[in-house]
């Protein structure tokens, strides 16, 4: 028996690669229903026609909401019946938030509002909401929408009575949709050169499926407000371009620099040092709880704290590194990257 045996989960922004991930992992449990609650119905028509193809007997647990979670009222349509919801709805092209940064308030944060402001009515069990390593020291649009969905989520907590709340932050996920290594194999194939923005600039990596893997820890050992942290490694720039040329074939020699792009980072962080403070090290994760002291700062003139967490800031350039061949072993262990080598067609990714 599962941990969402006859629960009904609902994943928001449901037809993107998170999505399709949690979906591929539990379809076939004994899940009653998962609801993809997303804008898009073409992506929903491609996610229905796909799931009737490759799991016809499951299929009919996925239940599909056409709404936007920028409407209230359309967050709270969906709402009835929910035990558990993944937050996945988000703008999360660095770029593109920058050029337009209140489209990136409208879904990131007020969007965050509307469905956690639903989700507490209708007293759903708990919440995942999804954020990333850029909502830590952020410095572009994406990033600062992003750390106020987190100080929405932990506000929530400290009101939202039996439903429980928490943020996972993570770093790059590779192969989602919009992200660089599908680019590359595009441009390998294609005849030209690998573009990328700066060879010493170091991301954290990981898999779809390790993002999920998150997102349940954050579901059973999270506790409410909290912010959930996976020990991921990174590679820089350079290390995941030379891997993806060794696999299909791109040569080095052609690789071609372009300059970072608006509101990039050299490295990404996923414990501020400030965080680091109070986080606790769970093993493969770490989890920074919420800050519930009231607005009554007088008692703290007269009952410090001076425990403090011996972590200092964990970011792309302090954790471990992949090597070359550590990257390609990453990115090759990959379903999709396994697909594109046999040949294999992407439905909906």
């Amino acid at each position: 028996m599962s941990i969402f045996a006859g629960k009904t989960l609902m994943i928001t922004g449901g037809t993107g690669s998170f999505g399709n991930a949690v979906l591929n992992r539990f379809l076939k449990t004994d899940i009653a229903e998962i609801r993809i609650f997303s804008r898009d119905e073409k992506k929903q028509d491609d996610m229905r026609h796909e799931y009737q193809a490759k799991m016809p007997e499951v299929a009919h647990k996925i239940k599909f909401f056409i709404g936007d979670v920028r409407n209230l009222q359309s967050c709270r349509n969906a709402m009835p019946g929910v035990d558990y919801i993944f937050h996945a709805a988000a703008l999360k092209q660095v770029p593109s938030c920058e050029f337009f940064p209140m489209e990136a308030v409208k879904t990131n944060v007020i969007g965050t509002d509307n469905v956690l402001t639903a989700a507490i009515e209708a007293k759903v069990g708990a919440v995942i909401c999804l954020s990333t390593d850029k909502a830590a020291y952020p410095i572009n649009a994406m990033g600062i929408t992003k750390a106020i969905e987190e100080k929405i989520a932990v506000a929530k907590s400290r009101y939202s009575g039996d439903t429980k709340v928490c943020c996972t932050r993570y770093g790059n996920v590779m192969c989602s949709r919009g992200s660089v290594i599908p680019l590359w194999i595009d441009q390998i194939r294609n005849g030209n050169p690998i573009t990328l923005t700066e060879p010493k600039m170091t991301r954290f990596i990981m898999s779809l499926e390790e993002a999920v893997d998150l997102v349940l820890f954050a579901f059973e050992h999270g506790q409410n407000g909290d912010i959930l942290v996976q020990k991921a490694p990174a590679c820089t720039i350079q290390t995941q371009a030379e891997a993806v040329c060794e696999l299909f074939g791109g040569k080095k020699e052609d690789i071609k620099m372009i300059g970072i792009r608006h509101g990039e980072k050299m490295y990404e962080t996923l414990l501020t040092n400030e965080e680091c403070a109070k986080a606790e090290d769970m093993g493969d994760f770490y989890r920074v709880p919420a800050d519930n002291r009231s607005l009554n700062y007088e008692q703290f003139f007269t009952e410090g704290d001076a425990k403090r967490c011996k972590l200092s800031e964990f970011n792309s350039d302090n954790t471990r590194r992949l090597n070359l061949e550590e990257t390609k072993a990453k990115i090759a262990s990959l379903e999709h990257i396994q697909n594109e080598l046999n040949g294999v067609v992407n439905l909906v990714k």
